[in-house]
């Protein structure tokens, strides 16, 4: 298989087809209240809801990665769950953390990560109440599993399924700021050949735009239906997810997408397409009026566009002018897993 997402239909034929709960009810051990179960596994869902009372909703997102002990690796991580909670409307409370070592890691790398995790945890708000720590020779480097629990009313809940025929697609800031900023670090000397250091050093920076917190809160306050986080497979893989979570089409004036100059540079160095690569830091929206969502996060500095519909049926249509493209299925593999796996 290639490196990156399992593709969708593998997803769906050998892991989803093959959960099979059963009982939609979890009985806690410590407590006479039972969890109800009332959102499972399925495609573009990044979290599990369970409602623990009569108002408030518990959502578990879980996420996974080779870290290689590289800087900041592990509290990207981490805002990689906040940021799919931020879309479901769930504030952080808690984490659990496992760590698969290799051999060849010295205790005061494994300090350093966990110190960074911990970091990453407490200003995020989040306790982190457990986990588990294994060195085995099955691994070359960290593994790193995180599952944060957040928390959230039945109100203020957000799902794919919330999206509806006619909704506008609202983008914020730009597509491909998390693969940009990982090819400026890692191809730094071939991207100074071309360019200045100031485009480099700017591209470089892009992970500061990782979290989506704040537009989630304001796009939640403004009418947004459902919410989903760009991540691997970039905008055509999460203008898929949503659409294939919610059970629409969807129609997108590619010329309204946006992109900023720095990442353009930088994928044409790299021979990356800028709509199939990583784009953490940025955040689909749907709203019945997508324009009032766009302009309250444009007040508060949040670059936002309205840059299609979702539609009945399932086509999904990219259109470019005069041109007209379907969007593809997502292959699985992000554009840049493979150049710097």
């Amino acid at each position: 298989m290639r490196t990156g997402k399992l593709p969708e239909s593998a997803l769906t034929r050998s892991v989803l087809k093959q959960v099979h709960t059963g009982n939609n009810r979890i009985s806690h051990p410590f407590q006479k209240n039972v969890f109800e179960n009332t959102k499972g596994a399925a495609i573009g869902s990044d979290c599990a809801f369970f409602a623990a009372s009569n108002e408030q909703v518990l959502a578990w997102c879980a996420q996974e990665a080779a870290v290689a002990m590289q800087a900041d690796a592990g509290a990207a991580l981490v805002q990689k769950c906040v940021n799919n909670l931020a879309c479901a409307g769930a504030t952080p409370a808690s984490a659990q953390i496992s760590i698969m070592l290799p051999e060849c890691c010295e205790e005061a790398q494994v300090k350093a990560l966990m110190t960074e995790l911990s970091k990453a945890c407490t200003e995020h708000g989040i306790q982190i109440a457990g986990g588990d720590t294994n060195v085995t020779s099955a691994v070359n480097q960290p593994i790193v599993t995180i599952i944060v629990i957040g928390v959230t009313s039945k109100g203020e809940l957000h799902d794919l399924s919330m999206a509806k025929a006619g909704h506008d697609l609202v983008l914020t800031k730009w597509i491909g700021l998390e693969g940009t900023a990982i090819l400026a670090k890692n191809y730094r000397e071939k991207l100074l050949a071309r360019y200045p250091a100031f485009l480099v050093d700017e591209a470089a920076g892009f992970d500061q735009f990782l979290p989506v917190e704040k537009e989630a809160k304001i796009a939640a306050a403004n009418g947004a239906a459902a919410m989903h986080d760009l991540s691997q497979g970039g905008v055509f893989g999460a203008l898929w997810e949503l659409a294939e979570g919610a059970g629409l089409g969807l129609s997108v004036d590619l010329k309204k997408i946006p992109v900023r100059q720095e990442t353009i540079e930088v994928c044409e160095v790299c021979g990356v397409n800028p709509y199939e690569m990583r784009s953490g830091g940025s955040l689909l929206v749907t709203a019945e009026d997508g324009e009032k969502v766009a302009n309250a996060l444009e007040a508060e500095g949040i670059p936002a566009v309205v840059i299609g519909k979702l539609t009945e049926g399932s086509d999904r249509i990219i259109l470019n002018e005069e041109e007209v493209r379907y969007l593809d299925r997502p292959k699985g593999a992000d554009a840049i897993a493979e150049i710097i796996a």
